[in-house]
């Protein structure tokens, strides 16, 4: 394992402390009540200094070791040290710099395997026989090559997907396992910790609590978007959201580098949501810890959840960020704008550019720089495929015409 400053697991409702390991997985038992569980996080006694701190956005996780949970280093793939991209385009009302944070280029494509170095390292501290997990695809193909990279089996539930999909979560030779309705993951998953004692690295419960160790690792974008800024933070960061562990990792990221006294602001956080369902927009507006909303079908399927976790709430109130719905047509427009620029980008991930249109309605993006975190590869959308490129016959005539539309 690597060194690391880790002490403690806190609820991040009521404050309760309880030993690092074994993770608390069904949320915090102390202030558990008939309608909520709080999730927890990791608290550290940290550095007294930044000389561990690398001077670089470069690839591998183990390098923040000492504020990350105790790692595998063996485990690592080079994920991280994603690119930053300046975005080229112009978006109404909005004159600062915008940047592009890649994680498409991690190991299995998504931003997940920053989460399941973290998951998958704590699942061999507690002598886990193997790995389980709910997903719709990024989590679940991650989950399946880290827990084959470190000699577990693992069982992913997923519903029907797409072939390209199904392939890319095959490949690891891991457990695939497809039922009829997304509510029967969770309940398999449970059995399976049950009966079999694996690991979860997902979610399972509701309200989401979700793995205390795995935003963590999420941590490091903001480390490296603050490196890649030339050691400066941005206005606001563009995320986007469905169960938060990802807004969530990046605000406390950039709470550390505050708390480090490497920059003197958080950034505002700002979670972006499927405007057709939208919980953790109703949650901050409600100013309550959880709500639930009536979801309908949403081309991001992957984050077009009916409940919020409260980790959403804590970053975009911690960092006095804001929560925003975006239509499906807006997050086609931003998907059609990222592969103008060379980025096919999921439409789950080009609903963070999408909501940087309504910057300026939220009183930001005039000083800038704004930074949008696109997650994962355009490929596992639902509709790829189904343009099917034009077939002429050879000829310069037909290439002419065709051409001319």
């Amino acid at each position: 394992m690597t060194e690391s400053t880790a002490r403690a697991q806190r609820c991040l409702n009521c404050g309760q402390e309880y030993p690092l390991y074994p993770p608390i997985l069904f949320g915090c038992p102390a202030c558990e009540t008939e309608d909520f569980k709080a999730p927890l996080e990791i608290v550290y006694d940290y550095p007294s200094s930044t000389d561990w701190m690398p001077d670089a956005a470069l690839p591998g996780l183990t390098r923040y070791a000492p504020i990350l949970p105790p790692l595998v280093a063996d485990v690592s793939m080079g994920e991280g040290g994603t690119a930053l991209v300046p975005f080229l385009g112009e978006i109404p009302g909005v004159s600062a710099e915008v940047y592009i944070k890649d994680e498409s280029r991690n190991p299995t494509w998504s931003h997940k395997d920053r989460l399941n170095l973290c998951v998958t390292s704590t699942a061999l501290a507690v002598d886990a026989p193997g790995i389980v997990t709910a997903s719709s695809g990024n989590h679940g193909a991650a989950c399946a090559a880290y827990a084959a990279r470190a000699g577990l089996p693992a069982i992913v539930f997923t519903t029907p997907r797409p072939p390209a999909v199904a392939s890319f979560m095959q490949a690891y030779g891991q457990k695939i396992v497809a039922v009829p309705e997304p509510h029967m993951r969770w309940t398999l998953l449970e059995q399976v910790i049950d009966k079999l004692g694996y690991h979860p690295a997902s979610n399972f419960t509701t309200p989401p609590t979700n793995h205390p160790f795995g935003s963590e690792g999420y941590k490091t974008i903001a480390y490296e978007i603050y490196l890649q800024l030339d050691k400066r933070a941005p206005e606001a960061v563009f995320i986007p959201v469905g169960y938060a562990e990802l807004l969530f990792g990046v605000y406390k990221g950039f709470k550390e580098l505050q708390l480090f006294g490497l920059i003197d602001t958080i950034p505002f956080i700002i979670g972006c949501e499927p405007a057709v369902g939208a919980p953790l927009k109703k949650a901050t507006e409600d100013n309550v810890r959880v709500a639930h909303v009536d979801v309908q079908p949403s081309d991001a399927y992957a984050i077009a959840v009916p409940v919020n976790s409260y980790r959403g709430v804590v970053a975009v109130q911690g960092s006095e960020g804001n929560a925003v719905g975006v239509t499906e047509a807006a997050m086609h427009d931003a998907q059609a704008a990222l592969g103008k620029q060379g980025i096919w980008s999921e439409i789950s991930s080009a609903i963070a550019l999408a909501a940087v249109h309504q910057a300026s309605e939220l009183g930001i993006g005039q000083r800038g720089p704004l930074v949008v975190v696109t997650t994962s590869s355009g490929f596992k959308d639902i509709h790829v495929g189904q343009n099917e490129i034009p077939l002429i016959d050879g000829s310069w005539e037909e290439l002419e015409a065709l051409l001319k539309q």
